[in-house]
């Protein structure tokens, strides 16, 4: 009887999965990287690090007539961090992704959960996919889309480190709370967006020898990102403005940017463009800061893919200019893109001496070849080189003199496990 009892249970689910959309799918990518100068220029005492890096996640996807809900498990390791006869994972499993859309409306509905959020171009929200861990937040999404033109997204976010009985300091190295409003709107073969972005960090007013008091202090950014797409053209361009506080200090700076790309032949495509990140002059007395910061862009995707800006650093520095060349090739299963930068900064630059360096920066080429070997695994290379100046030197230490590249290699391997949908019952 039990066993029968357990049989219906297991034909009775299995009627509600397939009366709906549910797919399980996975991911796994290992990617080898040779580091001599990655981030950072080369130290002469201190050899190049070679390892692989692995991303390995479990997806599960459900639709329902009101509800869509989706859940992503993954485990990132190096290969060889734990013995070959380990115990327990250095990591262990984590959750990136855990959200319900309520569909309240046919035009509105609520997202909240864990979420990647991603938006335009995603340079200041974006899913920082090429990072193993990539990024994701805590957060409530109400989404209104009147019609298939406009669409608007209003984002609530407040963090905590546990439930409590009364309020306790937030020390995470993340906001404390953020509210956005995204707009976007097609107009023919144009594409407009607007962010008004309101982010909230905590810091602590008194010294340490003092008695120390948790605030928070609150920073916006507004910008607008336009696209276009012709037959032989394309072209994009993005402007933002930072104001408000971070720890108690003014902030005032800004980003633009943009780009133009030509289709040459049907498998050529070449272009230009540029960037603008306002920076704060390392020689200045004043507290104010000028410094744009990208706060939860993907980093990678912009100034050069050895990492150098705004990944994990360059954060309330000198900004940068960064003028770059897109050349890519693709043809069937096959594609190739040839990046080179130039960087210089956008403010002084002072060495150790208190005198003002030259702002240019350096030169980095960026190289990578993708194979499209079946629609759920694809294999990629990718070479990049740097020459850098004594001004990156007094940035980033290092030896600018020295060799300093950085290579790669990576597969990606995204299976459907199971699947099916409401039309097969």
């Amino acid at each position: 009887m039990k066993n029968y009892n357990v049989l219906m249970l297991f034909l009775a689910l299995s009627q509600v999965i397939y009366a709906q959309d549910f797919e399980v799918s996975a991911e796994l990518r290992p990617r080898f990287e040779y580091r001599n100068g990655y981030k950072t220029l080369p130290v002469d005492s201190l050899d190049a690090a070679a390892f692989v890096s692995q991303r390995t996640r479990l997806n599960f996807d459900y639709k329902h007539t009101y509800f869509d809900a989706y859940l992503s498990i993954q485990d990132v390791r190096v290969w060889g961090d734990v013995p070959t006869l380990n115990a327990a994972d250095n990591n262990g499993l984590s959750v990136h992704e855990a959200w319900a859309r309520l569909k309240l409306a046919s035009e509105f509905s609520l997202k909240l959960g864990r979420q990647e959020i991603v938006y335009d171009n995603q340079r200041v929200f974006g899913s920082v996919g090429w990072a193993q861990q990539a990024r994701s937040h805590d957060a409530l999404l109400a989404i209104y889309k009147p019609n298939a033109n406009q669409h608007f997204e209003l984002g609530l976010a407040l963090n905590a480190t546990s439930e409590s009985l009364s309020k306790i300091d937030y020390t995470l190295n993340n906001y404390k709370a953020l509210q956005y409003l995204w707009y976007h709107t097609d107009i023919k073969n144009i594409g407009l967006s607007f962010l008004v972005l309101n982010t909230g960090f905590t810091y602590y007013e008194a010294p340490q020898d003092e008695k120390q008091e948790e605030k928070v202090d609150y920073n916006q950014t507004l910008g607008a990102h336009v696209t276009f797409l012709g037959n032989k053209v394309s072209a994009e361009a993005s402007v933002y403005v930072q104001t408000g506080k971070i720890a108690n200090r003014n902030l005032s700076a800004f980003n633009a940017a943009g780009q133009l790309n030509y289709s040459l032949t049907q498998n050529f495509t070449t272009g230009f463009g540029a960037e603008y990140l306002s920076g704060t002059d390392m020689n200045t007395s004043s507290s104010d800061i000028k410094s744009f910061t990208p706060w939860f862009g993907t980093n990678h995707k912009f100034n050069g893919a050895m990492d150098y800006f705004y990944v994990g650093s360059h954060a309330n520095s000198v900004g940068l200019i960064d003028a770059f060349i897109n050349l890519k090739y693709q043809k069937n299963k096959l594609k190739l893109n040839v990046t080179p930068h130039m960087f210089w900064s956008a403010a002084n630059v002072v060495n150790n001496t208190n005198e003002t360096m030259d702002d240019y920066l350096g030169t980095e080429i960026d190289i990578k070849l993708t194979y499209n070997w079946q629609k759920e695994i694809s294999f990629q290379v990718g070479y990049s080189h740097l020459f850098g100046t004594e001004t990156l030197e007094v940035l980033k230490g290092g030896n600018h003199n020295a060799t300093t590249h950085w290579g790669w290699a990576m597969v990606t391997i995204k299976p459907s496990l199971f699947k099916t949908a409401a039309n097969n019952q």
